[in-house]
């Protein structure tokens, strides 16, 4: 395959696999931690009731955000013909945005948009392109 169409390849399915794991967690969230009695976590109802929430309530937010970051990263830098950590951070910054439009667009706590913003995204692309290039390196090359 094509080096760029491989690398094409990578970001998209990496998308896609954040995209994915990120849901996941967020649809799992309220049957392991349940939102406050009378909290309505639809848009509107989350900007009247997120006075309820406590810190526990953002664990799963933070680890949907961080894991789905991660996995994402992870696949493509995996499938990437080259420049494994570009495409990784690639997938931590287009994510990123995502958190900033939700800062936007959801209320939250100053500390969470703040631990969110700087720790969720990217740290977790740059770890999972490490994780690869590491595993690249007692491997040794791998084929193209």
């Amino acid at each position: 395959m094509n080096i760029v169409v491989r690398n094409i390849v990578a970001v998209i399915v990496g998308i896609f696999v954040g995209m994915a794991v990120n849901m996941s967690l967020i649809m799992i969230s309220g049957s392991v931690i349940p939102a406050p009695n009378g909290s309505d976590i639809s848009t509107e109802g989350l900007k009247a009731s997120i006075h309820l929430w406590e810190p526990k309530h953002f664990i799963f937010p933070f680890l949907a955000h961080a894991l789905g970051t991660f996995a994402g990263a992870l696949i493509t830098a995996l499938i990437a013909a080259n420049n494994k950590m570009k495409l990784a951070l690639l997938i931590a910054l287009i994510f990123l945005i995502g958190g900033i439009s939700a800062v936007i667009m959801l209320p939250s706590p100053l500390w969470f948009d703040a631990l969110d913003l700087l720790g969720a995204y990217i740290p977790f692309g740059y770890l999972a392109a490490k994780i690869v290039l590491s595993r690249s390196k007692i491997d040794g090359p791998q084929p193209v």
